[in-house]
Formats: C-alpha cells, structure tokens, sequence
C-alpha cells in the first residue's frame, strides 16, 4: 500500500475502486443495506460522469460541474447534498489507500436550499378569524366543560385579535401582564393603547394595539376575574391570560385554542400563533411598503430576517398582476 499523499504506480479503474468501496462499506463499516443502496446509486452516477477519467485525474472543477448539473436536473439541494457526501467518503477511502492525492469534493457544498415562504393568512381569512366571536352552539364538544363558555370565547377572542394586530410572538403574549411592574416581563398601557413585550435577546418594545384588539381585550377583562382565584401566586395575579385553572395560559395552551378557535371560524388552514405574526408582518408590509418599520414592529434585530417578508408582498402584487393585467391573462 502506497503512503498517504503519494499515488501507488498503478491505479485500478474507477470502477473497480468503486466496487471494492462498496464491499469495504457493506464487511468492514457494516452499513445498512438501505445506506448501501443509495451509495451503489451514487457512486453509479460518478462513474457515468468520470467515465473517461481515472481516479487521480478528478478535480474539484469535475465535482462543482456535476453538482451544478445535478441542480439543473432538478435535483434537491438536500438530495445533492447526500450525492456529495457519498462522493466525498469515497474519495476519503481512495486517499487513505493512497489512491488519490486530495479529496477533490472536500470543500465542495450543494446549492443552499431556498427558505421556505413563511405561510400567512389572507387578509379576509386574517380579519374574519380576529373578528370572529365563538357562539355557544360551537361548543358543545370543547374539553373544558368546567370553563364558562363567557370566558372561553372572551379569551379566545382577544387573542386572536391580539396576535394579529400586534404580530406578538406566542411566548411574548403569554407573558404579558395586566399592568405595568418592576418584574413583568411585557404588560399592556391602557392608556397609550401599548403592549409592552420582552423578546429574543431580551429585547423590549412596544407595539400599538388596533381598536378592535383593544376593546376585545377589554371584555376579556370583565370575565377574567372569574377565574383568578383568592390563593394564587403573584405570577397568576398578574398575568393578562389565565387559564381554566387560574394560573398563567401556557404557549401550548395558547396552540390549541386558536386552533380550535380557527376551526370554529370555518378555516380550513391550521392555523397556529405564529401564522398570525406572518399575516400581520405580510399585511402591514403590502399596506405600507415600510420594511423598516415592519422589522421594528416585529423586533428582528437584522431586516434580512425581515425581507423574507418582501416575497410574500412580491406574490401578492403577482396575483394582482395575473389577474388585472390584460396581457397575463392566460388564452382560453
């Protein structure tokens, strides 16, 4: 066996390299017989590629052009992310043996994978769902018979109309409490129609509240007492939403009932809290064309965190064009 860095006189065919890594794989590294399928399905792939070369004439120019050929197949980033790494461990047996001289797909990386769109409502799916005002009627099967409904449907009410109108994180809203303190987290200004919240990083900042959000806040007051209990600690004494048994409402809590709450509504979509922080950022986006002000309003210390934001807006005014402009109109 040759020294590691140096190349043996005489060089196998590809091919057979290929074949003894495979066998190497299967009795010495005891990889499982799926693990090994997709390897024979890779390694296949480079040997099609590198047809006319040996083993030592591959580079990484050879490797990049492959990659990008597989991205203009259509293949997956993460999928060539997986090629390469089964290319790479092969190179990396080859080089031990001393076969090759360097791992030409080392510091070869697949296409990053486009971010996936942040999913928001429409903006009448976003209204109807805060506006919406549960009747008793839809209740009959809720699992907290012990709960009046009157306080049920208040809560529920203010909190979706809370998310959507201030683009609250979850934890933020569950972490407000009913008025100003030296130890509150977030608290709500009745006067300057505020919520003060603690966010990522411990950063704070106050987001207005929409009337509508404010008033609905307002009725969930009048009932909230009724669950507030004579022996509760101060954390449940001071927080803006209780739960059935009188202590703080949870994030978990906060999931379930929007959901049911949005089911109520008659939306199909699964509708979850930060689904309403999107609607809200998407919306005031469209309305106002201010990124700046949208990534204050949801405290991201980067506007790149923001701009994801940018291409719900740019799908929107695209929909509008589909629809409005005489010469994108499909031919019948």
């Amino acid at each position: 066996m040759a020294a590691p860095g140096s190349l043996p006189p005489s060089n196998p065919p590809l091919r057979q390299l290929a074949a003894d890594y495979l066998a190497h794989a299967q009795t010495e590294r005891r990889l499982a017989e799926g693990t090994l399928v997709n390897y024979r399905r890779d390694l296949d792939d480079l040997l099609q590629r590198a047809e006319t070369l040996g083993a030592a004439q591959i580079e990484s120019l050879h490797i990049r052009r492959w990659a990008a050929q597989l991205h203009a197949g259509g293949m997956s980033p993460r999928a060539i992310a997986a090629r390469l790494s089964a290319w790479r461990s092969f190179f990396r047996w080859m080089g031990r043996l001393g076969f090759v001289a360097a791992n030409p797909v080392q510091d070869v990386r697949a296409p990053k994978a486009a971010k996936p769109l942040p999913k928001a409502l429409s903006v009448d799916q976003a209204v109807a769902l805060a506006a919406y005002t549960p009747q008793e009627t839809t209740s009959a099967s809720h699992p907290h018979q012990a709960e009046p409904f009157a306080t049920r449907s208040a809560r529920a009410h203010a909190i979706a109309e809370l998310l959507y109108s201030c683009g609250l994180r979850v934890s933020e809203l569950t972490g407000l409490d009913v008025r100003a303190s030296k130890t509150a987290r977030g608290w709500i200004d009745w006067d300057a129609a505020e919520a003060t919240v603690t966010g990522k990083g411990n950063k704070r900042r106050s987001v207005p509240i929409g009337r509508p959000a404010l008033l609905a806040l307002q009725q969930w007051l009048a009932v909230r007492s009724s669950l507030l209990r004579p022996e509760a600690e101060a954390d449940a004494q001071a927080a803006l939403f209780l739960g059935a048994r009188g202590a703080r409402l949870t994030p978990q809590r906060v999931w379930l009932e929007l959901r049911e709450h949005a089911r109520a509504a008659g939306l199909d979509a699964r509708v979850h809290p930060h689904m309403l922080r999107h609607s809200f950022a998407s919306h005031v986006l469209q309305s106002s064309g201010d990124l700046r002000a949208v990534q204050e309003l949801l405290g991201h210390s980067s506007i790149a965190t923001t701009q994801v934001y940018t291409r719900l807006d740019f799908q929107h005014l695209a929909k509008v064009y589909d629809a409005a402009h005489p010469r994108a109109r499909k031919k019948p």
